[in-house]
Formats: structure tokens, C-alpha cells, sequence
């Protein structure tokens, strides 16, 4: 039988050069539609597909290669006798090698506009088909989807080397290739759809790095970006100088980009471990920078620093102060930049969307071993309509300014959070701890004497009066948390007794 191949492209990066060696390796080519244009434009001798069918392309496109003469050419074992035989009787030639990548689903429904015709249009049936028939077949035929493929193959083929361990290689790019093209349609369809929570749901991701290790050296990893771009996420950013990334920058970073989206005013945010360290407005950058600063110098070192507006010559000259791993932000000026420079290992990242708003369709997800959660992003901070006063005194003006500020610092620290908030600056924070009281107690020790005349906001509500107890002693004047104990009498009682003012706000915060 003839040595064929059958390609059929639709990112035709390399394929003529690809067709070229294999023709000159003595296959006949066999192509379709577009991809044979561009072969016979170049030169390269092909065949179409209905001359192996011996039927016309049919439905504007959409019934060309599902037909028997192509998918028994794929499927047929050069082992089995009785399947050479039938082939012979059908007059049925092999197909040894299939070069097929798929309708560009991805690139359409990215662009703006698209309508659901135009997204279903973009879904290709054959190729998969193809591929999957030639991948199942991997012994016998060699299935190229990526055309970074293309060298080896030819080196391989010229080499008399084409391996069934190769080949079985190139069968798991397939299978994977197109278990995310399959995903990605099935997520468009279910957000038309409005589900939320399937039976079964799938995700698609595309590694953007490997690393070096874990979050410890002894664990290996890498980083994944979603297959189907997020605005303001950091998959998007672009490095810009300094060391590559590590598994806990990453990490780092998103939970200090995940508290600089709370903000619509010039903010900077510091983030270790995750947990925000120094939280900050100010009319310039510079000045929010400083603000940040000042929150905890100490713990900022070595820290991930996150800013919303263009960071200028001015505030690289007080970053570069210090010994920080990342500074992240939607631009940076060219003195900045240059600034920069004498940090060489200072991670630098442009993230252009950097305050977009969680998209509508956001999922958060935990891996637990053998399971996964998932559930809706924590998108909002509460509803204005939910705010109660519960004390004889409510909060003035600027004390309900700087909750509001509280509030949204300890949504992003670790359970139990307490945040203590002055001049909108985040003075005291502490998080993760077992307990509430001793959350309180670290963020008001913490504060020091700088916690007098500030404000606190709880991620969750007081079991006990023991953390108003705590801020009335430090001098703290108003508290905001969700409400919802069954004692919460004896904290609005601890409250008035001590003239603070609190106010409930009916959604907590956890975050573990």
C-alpha cells in the first residue's frame, strides 16, 4: 500500500515545510479545504479528500472526512490479517500519519461580539474524530497535533526511528489536546446556560512555567494559567526584570492582588505569606506607598508589593530602600524602571488590567486529596442596606470611612482576622489564629499606641465580649464585624459601656 498522510490544519505554522519533507520522504499527501490551498500554492503535491472518499464535501464543509475509507485507513491493525484483508477487499488504502490541529474555538469566542452561531460554527467535529481514530491506532499511525512536533518527526522518519514509544507519546498529546478543547466548548456552554454547579465539571488550564520547586524544595511544581484568558489575573502579567518567579511569589502576589481589587482610590498593598502586612491610600503612589510602609516595616521585608496606578521614579526610589521580592502594578515609568535596575533580583511585573473586577463567572477552588471544593468568589464586602447600628452610638463619618477600609483588609487575612485600620492605613493585623481574642490581641500589640483613636474590623463574628474588652482597653472607638452569636448582647453591652461604636454588617469573611 501507499505511504499516505493526511493533513489538515488550522494553525498551519510549519506545515508547508512539514508536507514538503514527507513528500520528499515519498508519502502521498492527502489534505482539505484551506490547508490544501496552501500546500498547492507552495508547491507541494497533494491529493484531496474526496478523492479518497470518492464523495464531495458535502453541508458547506462539515461532512468531508467522516467517512470509512478515512477512518478504516486509521483504525485498521497492520497486525491483524483479517484487517488488511477487508481493507484489500474495500479497496481501502492505510493512512500512516494524520497532521490535524483543530478549529480555532478558543480564539473565537475570545473575540468581542461573537454570537453563539459563530461559536458553534467553530466547533470541529472531523478533526477530533480523526485524531482520536489515529491515536487509538498509535502503533500503527503517527499523530501529529502540535506543530512543534513537525522536526522530530521528520528527523525520526529519516532516521528509520519512528518508535511506538515516540508514537505513544504523540497519542497523549492528543488525548490531551483535545479533552481541552472539549472542556473549553462545555464551560461556554454551561455559562450560557447559567449553571453553576454541574454533576460533572471540568477545567483547562495551560502551563505558563515550571518551577524550580514547591512551596518547599522537596515538592515539585509548576504554574498553570486558565486556557481561556482572565483579565487582571496574574497569569497575564509580564515580567519585566529580576530572578524567575517561585511557586510562593505566585502565591504571594495573588492574595495581595486579590486585596488591591477592593480598592478604587490609589492604594499599595504588602503582602507576606498571603497575609496583607501594610495596607494603604494615598494622593499619589508615593505617598500610599509610605502609608503601606509605616503599617509594619518589618514584616514588609522580603515582602510582595502591590500598587494600582503607574509606580514613578518617586516610589521606586523608596522601594528600592528595602529589599523586596516582587513590586507589581499596571506600568511603571521609565525612571522607574531605571531605578529598578540596581535591584537586579527585584521581581518587577506589569499586570495591565490590575483593578479588573472578578469576572462574573469566577470560581474559588481548595484541592483536598480525592476531591476538590468549589465555590463562588468572595466578590462583595456587604450590601450597604444590611448595615445596622447596634450601639447607643453610631460611627461618625470618618470612623465609618475607616470600617469600611477595616473591613476590607481583614476579608483577605487569614481565619481568625482582626484588622485595626487608622487614617487609611491598616496599623495592626493578625490572622490565622485558633482563636478571636488572641487575633485581637496580636493586632492591637501590633498597633501599639498608634491602635488609640483607631478603628476594628472583625472577619467573623464575637463569640464572647473578651475582643471588645481588648479594643476599649487599646483605645480602639469603633468595631464592625458580621454580627450573628447568640451572646451578641454582651459585646453591644461591653460597647456602650465603653462608648464604641459598632455596626453589623451581616456578611463575614472567612478565609482558610
Amino acid at each position: 500500500m501507499k505511504k499516505r498522510a493526511l493533513i489538515s490544519v488550522s494553525d498551519k505554522t510549519g506545515v508547508v515545510e512539514f508536507a514538503r519533507e514527507l513528500s520528499s520522504l515519498g508519502y502521498e499527501i492527502i489534505s482539505t479545504g484551506g490547508t490544501a490551498k496552501a500546500l498547492s500554492d507552495a508547491g507541494v503535491k497533494n491529493i484531496g479528500i474526496s478523492d479518497v472518499t470518492g464523495f464531495p464535501e458535502c453541508l458547506d464543509g462539515r461532512v468531508k472526512t467522516l467517512h470509512p475509507a478515512v477512518h478504516a485507513g486509521l483504525l485498521a491493525r497492520r497486525d491483524l490479517p483479517e484487517h488488511m484483508e477487508q481493507l484489500k477487499k474495500l479497496k481501502i488504502n492505510t493512512i500512516d500519519i494524520v497532521v490535524v490541529n483543530l478549529y480555532p474555538f478558543k480564539q473565537t469566542i475570545l473575540k468581542e461580539g461573537t454570537t453563539l452561531e459563530e461559536a458553534i460554527e467553530n466547533i470541529d467535529i472531523g478533526g477530533p474524530t480523526m485524531l482520536r481514530s489515529a491515536a487509538k491506532n498509535y502503533r500503527d499511525v503517527c499523530v501529529v497535533v502540535d506543530p512543534a512536533d513537525y522536526t522530530e518527526v521528520v528527523s525520526r522518519l529519516k532516521a528509520n526511528d519512528l518508535s511506538v514509544e515516540f508514537k505513544f507519546g504523540l497519542m497523549y498529546k492528543v488525548f490531551q489536546h483535545t479533552a481541552v478543547y472539549d472542556t473549553m466548548i462545555s464551560t461556554y456552554m454551561r455559562e450560557k446556560l447559567g449553571i453553576r454547579f454541574p454533576e460533572q465539571i471540568t477545567f483547562a488550564y495551560e502551563k505558563k512555567q515550571d518551577m524550580r520547586y514547591g512551596e518547599n524544595p522537596q515538592q515539585n511544581a509548576a504554574f498553570y494559567g486558565e486556557a481561556l484568558p482572565v483579565a487582571g489575573s496574574l497569569p497575564l502579567a509580564e515580567q519585566l526584570q529580576g530572578k524567575e518567579l517561585s511557586y510562593n511569589n505566585i502565591n504571594d502576589t495573588n492574595g495581595a492582588l486579590e486585596l488591591l481589587r477592593e480598592f478604587g482610590e490609589t492604594a499599595v498593598v504588602a503582602c507576606k505569606h498571603a497575609n496583607p502586612c501594610g495596607v494603604g491610600l494615598g494622593k499619589t503612589v508615593c505617598e500610599a506607598y509610605k502609608t503601606a510602609y509605616e503599617c509594619d516595616p518589618v514584616s514588609i521585608f522580603g515582602g510582595i508589593v502591590a500598587v494600582n496606578r503607574t509606580v514613578d521614579g518617586a516610589t521606586a526610589e523608596e522601594m528600592i530602600k528595602i529589599f523586596l521580592e516582587i513590586v507589581i502594578a499596571p506600568d511603571f515609568t521609565p525612571e522607574a524602571l531605571e531605578l529598578f535596575k540596581k535591584k537586579p533580583n527585584l521581581r518587577v511585573l506589569r499586570l495591565k488590567d490590575i483593578s479588573a473586577p472578578y469576572a462574573a463567572n469566577a470560581y474559588d477552588m481548595k484541592k483536598v486529596y480525592g476531591g476538590l471544593l468549589v465555590q463562588d468568589k468572595d466578590a462583595t464586602l456587604f450590601n450597604s442596606e444590611d448595615v445596622k447600628v447596634v450601639t447607643k452610638r453610631a460611627p461618625t463619618k470618618e470612623e465609618m470611612k475607616q470600617l469600611e477600609f477595616a473591613y476590607k483588609v481583614v476579608k483577605h487575612a487569614k481565619s481568625n482576622a482582626i484588622a485595626l485600620a487608622k487614617n487609611n492605613a491598616a496599623i495592626g493585623v493578625g490572622g490565622g489564629q485558633t482563636n478571636r481574642i488572641w487575633a485581637a490581641q496580636q493586632a492591637i500589640e501590633h498597633a501599639g499606641e498608634r491602635a488609640k483613636g483607631a478603628v476594628l474590623g472583625s472577619d467573623a463574628f464575637f463569640p464572647f465580649s473578651d475582643c471588645v474588652e481588648a479594643a476599649a482597653k487599646a483605645g480602639i472607638t469603633a468595631i464592625i464585624q458580621p454580627g450573628g452569636s447568640v451572646r451578641d448582647q454582651e459585646s453591644i453591652d461591653a460597647c456602650d459601656k465603653y462608648g464604641i461604636a459598632m455596626i453589623f454588617v451581616g456578611q463575614r469573611h472567612f478565609k482558610h
